[in-house]
């Protein structure tokens, strides 16, 4: 396993469409998805796309029990999803704020569809078919922009709500 280097906001990577995954629970994927687990722990992140890594392949992993940059935010199953589609379950927005390991230090108010179904595979093929709402529909609709190209700052409506989180949060 190993830490791999986080793209930062910036680097053409990011902002470009990610290719389907054709073969899962191979010895190449399943070591990707380790050093994935391995550098969001590393790095507090409560989700982490491949494209983030340096990988365009549409491949996203999500989930924690608690996270110390989302301190309120309720637990979230960790979820490995490849080839992912979602569909808003209703046209309702909400704003929240998100941070992103690729936008280091930095937060926005983004708007995010309150729930949504989400499908795909596991690493082992195995579907995934669930119906979320709150933050973890929040995760998910995040992690999923990597793969289309989109960071959360190009979400957002107002960016007199972006900035550093220690100016907009102080301790």
């Amino acid at each position: 396993m190993a830490i791999k280097d986080i793209l930062k906001m910036g680097d053409p990577l990011l902002l470009s469409a990610a290719q389907p995954i054709e073969a899962v629970n191979t010895p190449e994927l399943n070591q990707i998805i380790e050093d994935m687990i391995e550098t969001m722990k590393a790095n507090d992140g409560a989700g982490l796309a491949a494209p983030q890594i340096g990988l365009s392949i549409q491949l996203v992993i999500f989930g924690f029990d608690s996270n110390e940059r989302y301190p309120d935010a309720e637990e979230v199953p960790f979820t490995v999803l490849i080839n992912p589609e979602i569909i808003p379950l209703e046209e309702e927005m909400e704003d929240g704020w998100e941070g992103c390991l690729s936008v280091p230090g930095l937060r926005g108010v983004v708007p995010r569809y309150k729930s949504i179904h989400y499908k795909g595979i596991d690493q082992f093929g195995q579907t995934i078919d669930r119906k979320v709402d709150g933050f973890h529909a929040r995760v998910v609709q995040h992690e999923c922009d990597h793969l289309i190209g989109k960071l959360y700052p190009m979400r957002m409506n107002d960016m007199s709500l972006f900035g550093f989180h220690d100016t907009l949060f102080p301790e």
